[in-house]
């Protein structure tokens, strides 16, 4: 029986295998590659904050000084005490919380129990109801303020909190969106269990499905206070008084009264994020493993 030879070049390369001291090397230098460059990107994502923090902290002369020095020869502290009793900034404040807290009080309302109906609730047109609720992201948020300020000019709501905080008690199709894709991945063992043991929908909701979705509960809630705590468009749109501005107006005016004093602007700007930042590593936790969790559930 004849031996047939393959060409060189068609002969299949043997791959040496890898001595193990070699693998750990190249799966520590592959560690240190992506750590090198996830504190780079995290460093040019800081240092804008950076800047605004050093800004603030410069007296009035040394902030356009030219070439420009990352920080002070003297720290300026009194920066933010002046910059916030410029202006009635604790009535600001106020306002600011009494529209964040009813907006995150209307969401969570109106997007659990309808997350919660999209994903246990058995209905012929279920399907279709999801991807119509779906469609309505894809409407921009410029589209509706003409009709909506109409309909709250009829109502005799303009310059009160009303039209800030209302809509979103009638839901918000990305929370309900991310909560019913949580709501999917709990067991059903354990809603059919409470079923037999004759528990309704809502008590099912409220002692089993609420209790077990707090990260995904937390990830909305941090959304949704970010989101009414940063509003600028709303508040513009709809309020009149001074005394009714909440922090992002209150800011948007000081630049208006204060426009050459660039250290005090950056002071009362840094003042308003630490509630966000204070607000988000409180729930830092909870809201990575419910985004987590969510895209694990739309595999």
């Amino acid at each position: 029986m004849a031996i047939k030879v393959l060409p060189a070049q068609a002969r299949p390369v043997e791959k040496r295998p890898v001595a193990p001291a070699q693998a750990e090397r190249i799966r520590r230098v592959q560690r240190l590659t992506a750590y090198a460059l996830l504190v780079l990107a995290s460093a040019a994502s800081l240092l804008p904050l950076l800047w605004m923090l050093t800004t603030a902290l410069k007296p009035a002369g040394a902030v356009l000084e030219f070439p420009p020095r990352f920080l002070p020869d003297v720290f300026t502290w009194s920066n933010f005490p002046d910059a916030w009793t410029a202006l009635p900034f604790n009535t600001f404040l106020v306002n600011s919380v009494v529209v964040t807290t009813l907006s995150i009080v209307g969401n969570l309302i109106s997007c659990i129990l309808p997350a919660y109906a999209f994903a246990r609730l058995r209905s012929r047109m279920r399907g279709m109801a999801f991807a119509l609720m779906l469609g309505t992201m894809m409407i921009p948020a410029q589209v509706v303020i003409v009709p909506r300020f109409l309909l709250f000019s009829k109502l005799d709501l303009v310059d009160t909190f009303w039209p800030l905080f209302l809509p979103n008690f009638f839901g918000t199709a990305l929370y309900i969106f991310l909560l019913r894709q949580f709501f999917t991945t709990i067991p059903q063992e354990l809603v059919e269990a409470a079923r037999i043991d004759g528990a309704g929908e809502l008590r099912i909701l409220w002692r089993i499905m609420i209790p077990l979705s707090k990260p995904a509960i937390a990830t909305v809630t941090l959304l949704s206070f970010v989101g009414a705590w940063g509003e600028y468009i709303d508040p513009l749109i709809y309020l009149r008084s001074t005394e009714n501005y909440t922090i992002p107006l209150g800011i948007s005016l000081f630049r208006g009264q204060y426009a050459d004093d660039y250290n005090l602007m950056m002071a009362v700007s840094i003042l308003a994020l630490v509630p966000v930042i204070v607000v988000f590593l409180a729930a830092q936790k909870y809201f990575i493993r419910g985004i987590m969790l969510t895209g694990m559930a739309g595999r």
